[in-house]
């Protein structure tokens, strides 16, 4: 008795069949993910060192050299390859890196260069697009035109 009714029961309950279109969304999604790991979209960064470098405060140069020997790549300095690379024109700094690279990871970069020369105090790195930073003074005239 209990058995053979009990059979109708669980054929309602959803089988195998019923999870296969959830199987091949999944199988989609990771054939997207593929193709996009295919593609390498490249990101190209500008960093603009104009104002101090006008100045003799900072060298771009310098600055250059210190963002090749610290960036990481897969975990490791030293180790841009052709992922990464670094290029210098006048004061600008251009990197082109492959897809998994932040522009954030510059600006960090940045500041740790501006610390190590102790110049934290006088520039600062500010974004004026999307894709580029810009090395700036911080505005202390405002204060003392207030007080006047």
């Amino acid at each position: 008795f209990g058995s053979s009714s009990a059979q109708p029961r669980f054929s309602t309950v959803p089988g195998p069949g019923h999870r296969l279109p959830f199987a091949k969304m999944v199988v989609k999604g990771l054939k997207k993910k593929a193709a996009a790991k295919g593609k390498k979209a490249t990101l190209k960064f500008t960093i603009d060192c104009q104002q101090p470098a006008d100045d003799n405060i900072i060298e771009p140069k310098d600055f250059e050299k210190f963002l090749t020997s610290r960036i990481k790549v897969e975990g490791k300095t030293g180790n841009l390859g052709d992922k990464v690379s670094i290029s210098r024109d006048k004061s600008k700094i251009q990197v082109t890196a492959e897809a998994p690279f932040s522009k954030r990871y510059l600006k960090y970069l940045g500041k740790k260069y501006l610390k190590s020369q102790q110049l934290r105090d006088f520039l600062r790195i500010v974004a004026p697009s999307k894709t580029s930073y810009e090395l700036r003074y911080f505005n202390i005239n405002e204060d003392k035109d207030e007080e006047d």
